[in-house]
């Protein structure tokens, strides 16, 4: 990338972008969520519409959560493509390069890197970038887009914007859940979108191995700066002896975050795949004013000085993603739940230190933001 990166807060930039090419690699961040899945789907089926030639890529070989495994995903590439240095880099619902996975090809072959995303610590990685902080999805933003594009809202593209909507907000629930929202979902249901569907592929279709380990996470459970902080830990075992893949993990951090008094909850995990990193560390906060970004930052920070790999990758999300002044209004609190939850995590509290390989790390190497 030649040029100097742009960020945009209107669609301009990239639907020009758009208009421009014709060939374009559509991917998201690893571990995806209904929000990534749903508006890379949707966004191919837009392209495709615009009669535009579109391949999706997700990054590793890791299956994608059975509640989304009833998606359309048949023609999902899990390598890179060998046309990839021919193809618009698309990502969306990626809040920095590290997450769309390991191989550096992705983004140093692509002829133009376009970033669209709702995370407000975005790094603003691409040559383009639309980050949209008070949108309550990337889905949300992918709509905006096809509005400006004159897409059709075809049944097929209003239910991925549907799973990536209602995923991102909580079934409406978070703070996320703003006026344009909702007159988002109305429209996708009357372009077709199935609601009832969706609900139970989504909610009420468990598997009876993700039952069990969130039993697992559920008894594990500590609280930590007198009830607002909350968290559990997934071992290695726990995966195998259950029956259950990595993203079977998620949405258990939800139910830690519904204790009440809880500020911010954090889930604890070994993956269950050897070549992946030692541990992952999820964060969810439940009030406006606490930016678990920039406690996923400063762990990531203090990794990097100390020169070795991040033991705790963590991906970081709240109801609502900040504002500057909010994210800025609590420093103290952020400083309270960090210290807390880097002593939680790398085993300075007995919990953790019964962990496979858990000899106790100092806090320095603990966290790091993948998020």
């Amino acid at each position: 990338m030649s040029s100097p990166p742009k960020t945009a807060t209107d669609l301009g930039p990239v639907v020009d972008a758009i208009r421009s090419h014709d060939r374009f690699l559509v991917t998201t961040h690893e571990n995806p969520d209904g929000d990534a899945l749903g508006s890379i789907l949707a966004a191919k089926l837009g392209l495709e519409q615009l009669g535009k030639d579109v391949a999706m890529y997700l990054s590793g070989d890791t299956p994608l959560p059975r509640e989304y495994a009833w998606m359309p995903f048949g023609n999902l590439r899990r390598q890179v493509p060998a046309d990839a240095h021919e193809r618009v880099l698309l990502a969306l619902d990626c809040a920095n390069e590290s997450r769309l996975g390991p191989d550096p090809e992705v983004l140093a072959s692509a002829p133009l890197v376009v970033n669209v995303d709702h995370h407000h610590d975005n790094t603003r990685f691409g040559a383009v970038n639309l980050v949209v902080g008070e949108a309550s999805s990337t889905g949300e933003i992918v709509r905006d887009l096809f509005s400006a594009l004159d897409v059709e809202l075809t049944p097929e593209i209003a239910e991925a914007l549907y799973i990536a909507v209602v995923t991102d907000t909580g079934r409406f629930q978070y703070t996320n859940t703003t006026p344009k929202a909702l007159r988002l979902a109305a429209e996708l249901v009357e372009a077709g979108a199935d609601v009832h569907k969706i609900f139970q592929d989504v909610y009420e279709s468990v598997q009876f191995a993700k039952l069990k380990l969130l039993a697992r996470a559920l008894e594990r459970a500590q609280i930590y700066e007198g009830g607002r902080l909350v968290v559990s830990y997934l071992l290695r075992d726990d995966f195998a002896e259950v029956g259950a893949a990595e993203p079977y993990s998620e949405g258990i951090i939800d139910y830690l975050r519904a204790v009440e008094g809880a500020d911010m909850a954090a889930l604890i995990r070994e993956p269950p795949r050897g070549d992946s990193p030692a541990r992952r560390v999820s964060l969810r906060a439940s009030t406006d004013e606490l930016d678990v970004s920039a406690i996923a930052l400063a762990g990531r920070v203090r990794a990097a000085g100390t020169g070795r790999r991040p033991a705790f990758p963590a991906t970081s999300r709240s109801r609502r993603s900040p504002s500057s002044s909010a994210a800025s209004s609590r420093p103290r609190q952020t400083v309270m739940l960090l210290r807390s939850l880097a002593l939680a995590a790398n085993g300075s509290t007995g919990h953790f230190r019964r962990m496979p390989g858990g000899a106790a790390r100092h806090p320095e190497s603990g966290i790091a933001s993948d998020a």
